[in-house]
């Protein structure tokens, strides 16, 4: 009894936010998602990022393992997801990087913080660190057909991590002022990701819907065995297991919806794989949870 209240604990605030944004946009009222994705994306996570590395007491090498642990996940799952792909003849333009890349941001961050507390959200910035890499390059090369690496640079989440990393490594801090004002922006993020999350659920227009509830399938089956797999291999602590686990396991991200619009991939399909993949993890995320915490 008390491990199904510690998980309804943990998820129950993820899903009431999201089922918020969701019928916000039921009932008719307004919610400028282009806005409210630029403020989070370019301004509220980059400063929830810097704040949670430069501030955390994890040792700097146990970040950096589980950053080869998550990258090497990754990996796998690409390899993995590009075979079943080939074996059902689908295309890997259209599917790959949904496939692979799971809503580490707007959903797996807010777990890893509610499941762990600050020390689940540092490991939990390190995942969604890598897979945001990840995804603006690997991940946009797929979709678009080409693309140049360098684009990742720009995106302010990624130069958040790479600075949260130097003043971990280095063990400055910002001036108490600084660090208040940056705190406070950043503790706008969480909330804010998850309504959005449910705002843009309600808007897509999912197809194809038998077909990806078996990719749906087959993507939680993937990630969860390769996550389990190479979490163990390297001997990850278990707080970094968990949030590792969890994070890899997320569903569908709503950006790679955007990806297959923006460079002419099929985005109806991608919308199935979000809303079905979503709907899947109010189920799948506490049976996952109930494992790692």
């Amino acid at each position: 009894m008390t491990l199904v209240l510690t998980v309804l604990n943990v998820v129950a605030p993820v899903f009431l936010l999201a089922s918020l944004g969701f019928a916000w946009v039921k009932l008719g009222w307004d919610y400028p998602l282009a806005f409210v994705t630029r403020l989070s994306m370019t301004l509220a996570v980059p400063c929830l990022i810097f704040t949670a590395l430069m501030q955390t007491e994890i040792d700097p090498a146990a970040l950096s393992t589980l950053s080869l642990a998550t990258l090497a996940v990754y990996l796998a799952i690409a390899g993995a997801v590009a075979l079943v792909l080939r074996g059902m003849g689908l295309s890997m333009r259209d599917y790959l990087a949904p496939l692979t890349f799971g809503n580490t941001g707007n959903l797996g961050l807010p777990l890893a913080l509610f499941a762990f507390g600050e020390i689940g959200l540092s490991y939990g910035v390190v995942v969604f660190a890598v897979m945001a890499v990840l995804s603006f390059t690997f991940g946009t090369w797929v979709v678009a057909g080409g693309g140049s690496p360098l684009n990742v640079i720009r995106e302010p989440m990624v130069a958040a991590t790479l600075l949260g990393a130097l003043f971990l490594w280095q063990g400055w801090e910002t001036p108490l002022f600084l660090t208040n004002a940056l705190e406070l922006i950043g503790q706008i993020a969480i909330p804010i990701m998850l309504i959005t999350l449910g705002v843009a659920v309600a808007g897509l227009r999912p197809g194809k819907i038998g077909q990806a509830v078996l990719l749906s399938l087959i993507k939680l089956a993937v990630c969860v065995a390769l996550a389990w797999g190479i979490g163990r291999a390297f001997a990850l602590e278990p707080i970094a297991f968990g949030v590792l686990v969890l994070q890899v396991c997320t569903p569908v991200a709503v950006t790679n919806y955007l990806m297959a619009q923006k460079y002419g991939a099929d985005a109806e399909a991608v919308a199935g794989l979000v809303v079905v993949s979503t709907l899947l993890s109010v189920v799948a995320l506490p049976l996952i949870l109930a494992f790692v915490i």
